[in-house]
């Protein structure tokens, strides 16, 4: 029970003893700069959950690349079909789940043991609702793209691809659930070999597919869709045949839909967290292919955003365990160790992305070459280089402050703020600088820089000024804040 009863990533303890050892402590300089035990709690919480992010991200991005040496028309209908999936769908499933990070996380913290269980249901009944709903969508996906002005072929072989991806989907939304209650507890290691051999084992299933099979290019989304349910059910085989799971796993229950209202209050929140943030970076690759020279403009906007992205995977594993920690010590009525916990946090992603600019600062050109071998994108890129730095490190900082507003049940008025920093400054001053002044490329990435300082300070205020609550835990069916301080 010592595994179950106790967040595995921290020391025993409450707030009156974490005060009195800050205070005994108190002597020593580098304490006041970094807590180097909380620090190195994190660390190790933060590597496995990087490793099972870039896994699972790379599934489908494999498959892109076996259809795409299948000829150029394929490379783009699969590059088409992929963001489609990913703006529609993909991310809303990671977004929703992030409702288990308040719910199982504080659930965790406050010894509610068998909640967890009956919020993990909870949710995913939700994803499988939307799942149903977003492939309806995903149906009429050539339509909507022949509407949207992309080429009557392209749309085509997209929406042949995307249909061989519904089954994924549905697949995703439990995957991404289960991995929200494995993170709640502390529970990463595991997660690296879960992520790992599916995708070891979908570059086989993807070139057999694809290489061997009359499917050819449809075998690249149905292996995705074959990789993503072997990764749910070694997932949940881990979770329903593991006996360190008999307090947070009591098995199916009915109950469970007494609280789906209760989650969905929080996975509509999360999930617009994400996808607004994610909509504003795509809106930024639509709007380079109206500008002039809009081919070289839209690869390097392109270039730039997959950076970006790319940066974030290593932010995201820091992400989770702010949130993580936060919501544990919350549920715990932990005050100060949960504020302490997201200093840390913060203090990491700083280094973390100065680490990650100067690595980019000395090395842009290695680094487009792998994008491109045209030289003019090459020297555009690094004229771009230092928006890019800035950009990555308000990210790092914003994506910490995301995951402590998650901990803390504060999904819905981060979504304010996305909303009004991404959408009322930051695209309406790219629009200004690309169009008006004629900065192109440049005036675009310093709106989305202009967004990103704005939602950074923001978050900064939210965490900063307002009170820290405890979502209401004791299993009746409300939703309800308790306040803490």
């Amino acid at each position: 029970m010592s595994e179950i009863t106790t967040p595995l990533i921290v020391k025993p303890g409450n707030d009156h003893d974490y005060i009195n050892n800050t205070s005994e402590d108190g002597n020593s300089w580098l304490k006041k700069v970094l807590d180097w035990e909380e620090a190195k709690n994190q660390i190790l919480f933060s590597l496995p959950m990087i490793l099972t992010n870039v896994a699972y991200y790379s599934i489908p991005l494999v498959s892109v690349m076996f259809a795409g040496h299948l000829g150029e028309v394929e490379l783009a209908a699969a590059n088409l079909a992929n963001s489609w999936a990913t703006v529609t769908g993909l991310s809303f499933m990671v977004g929703q789940s992030g409702a288990l990070e308040t719910l199982c996380g504080q659930g965790f913290g406050a010894k509610l043991y068998r909640m967890l269980g009956i919020y993990l249901q909870a949710s995913c009944w939700i994803s499988i609702f939307f799942s149903i709903l977003i492939s309806i969508l995903w149906l009429f996906t050539e339509p909507i793209l022949v509407l949207l002005q992309q080429d009557p072929q392209i749309s085509k072989m997209a929406a042949l691809y995307i249909k061989y991806l519904i089954p994924g989907l549905f697949a995703y939304g439990l995957l991404n659930n289960v991995l929200r209650f494995l993170q709640t507890q502390s529970i990463v290691s595991p997660l690296v070999f879960c992520s790992l051999f599916p995708l070891i084992l979908h570059i086989g299933i993807t070139y057999v597919l694809v290489r061997w099979t009359s499917l050819g290019f449809v075998g690249a989304p149905l292996a995705v869709s074959i990789s993503l349910w072997i990764s749910i059910f070694l997932l949940a085989g881990y979770v329903l045949f593991n006996a360190r799971f008999k307090e947070t796993w009591q098995g199916f229950s009915l109950e469970s839909f007494n609280h789906v209202f209760v989650s969905l209050k929080l996975a509509l929140p999360s999930a617009a967290m994400v996808c607004l943030e994610y909509w504003a970076f795509e809106l930024l690759v639509l709007l380079a292919g109206i500008l002039p020279n809009s081919e070289i403009t839209t690869s390097l906007i392109a270039m730039c955003v997959n950076t970006e992205a790319i940066a974030y995977m290593f932010t995201y594993g820091l992400s989770a365990a702010a949130s993580t920690r936060v919501s544990n010590e919350l549920g715990a009525k932990n005050i100060s160790r949960a504020k302490n916990a997201m200093g840390v946090s913060l203090k990491l992603s700083v280094i973390l992305a100065l680490a990650v600019v100067v690595a980019l600062g000395f090395g842009h050109n290695i680094w487009a070459g792998f994008f491109s071998d045209s030289l003019v994108i090459i020297n555009k890129y690094a004229s771009m280089t230092p928006f890019l730095m800035i950009s990555i490190i308000l990210d790092s900082i914003q994506g910490v402050l995301s995951g402590v507003a998650r901990g803390c049940g504060w999904q819905h008025l981060a979504v304010y703020i996305n909303l009004a920093m991404f959408y009322l400054i930051g695209m309406p001053v790219a629009v200004a600088l690309a169009f008006l002044l004629k900065l192109y490329a440049k005036g675009l990435w310093i709106g989305l820089i202009c967004g990103l300082s704005c939602q950074t300070g923001s978050l900064l205020l939210l965490v900063y000024l307002n009170k820290w609550t405890q979502v209401e835990l004791n299993g009746n069916n409300h939703f309800d804040n308790k306040i803490l301080v």
